[in-house]
């Protein structure tokens, strides 16, 4: 049985995280890729809205520049060692349309805010809540999600703009997150909310 929780609304001064749509991701031929088109297309939509109105954007990627990092994720899973830093597969994928002014959050491990500054990045421009997307949702989504919650701020999960290689563990961790760390809804209405929002800057 779930918990009873509170809904709680986007903020005034909401951020975009993308985290980890990069070639190697979006890319079947890659081995830690698969077909996500669909969680593309809807992270286009998102990064229009807020793009309109000046919100903050983040994207992450993961990349390894020597084997001291991250050893033990990269034992459990080997596939990681792909994401070097001259390896295509690090790259953001192009289809986002990423912005020069819109920073890259380079991390060795599942959550955007471990061992980086994406929490400073965030107080230094009055974030009060955040918008994740990407992939995939049982692993750096999930824990970027947690984390966001752990530092304080409220999180929202837009369903289609998130993926999984896992269907199973995509509804599993999308139930899990709604229940206690993040409210998960639709794209319409957080498009909705960012557009309703003033515009910033």
């Amino acid at each position: 049985m779930d918990l009873d929780r509170n809904s709680l609304d986007i903020g005034d001064k909401p951020a975009l995280i993308v985290v980890d749509i990069v070639n190697g991701f979006t890319d079947p031929a890659c081995p830690l890729g698969s077909d996500n088109s669909d969680v593309v297309a809807a992270n286009i939509s998102l990064l229009e809205a807020f793009r309109a109105k000046g919100l903050p954007v983040f994207f992450t990627t993961t990349i390894y520049d020597n084997d001291e990092q991250a050893q033990v994720f990269r034992k459990r899973v080997p596939a990681l060692n792909l994401l070097t830093p001259d390896s295509s597969w690090v790259e953001i994928d192009p289809e986002l349309a990423r912005r020069e002014d819109e920073p890259i959050v380079v991390k060795q491990w599942a959550s955007g805010f471990h061992k980086t500054d994406l929490d400073a990045q965030l107080r230094s421009l009055g974030v009060d809540s955040l918008v994740i997307t990407g992939l995939t949702t049982s692993g750096c989504v999930r824990a970027t999600v947690v984390d966001g919650l752990q530092n304080d701020y409220v999180v929202v999960v837009p369903r289609e703009a998130v993926g999984d290689r896992n269907k199973d563990a995509h509804a599993a961790n999308l139930h899990d997150m709604h229940a206690k760390y993040a409210d998960v809804l639709g794209i319409e209405d957080v498009l909705c909310h960012i557009y309703s929002l003033p515009a910033c800057g």
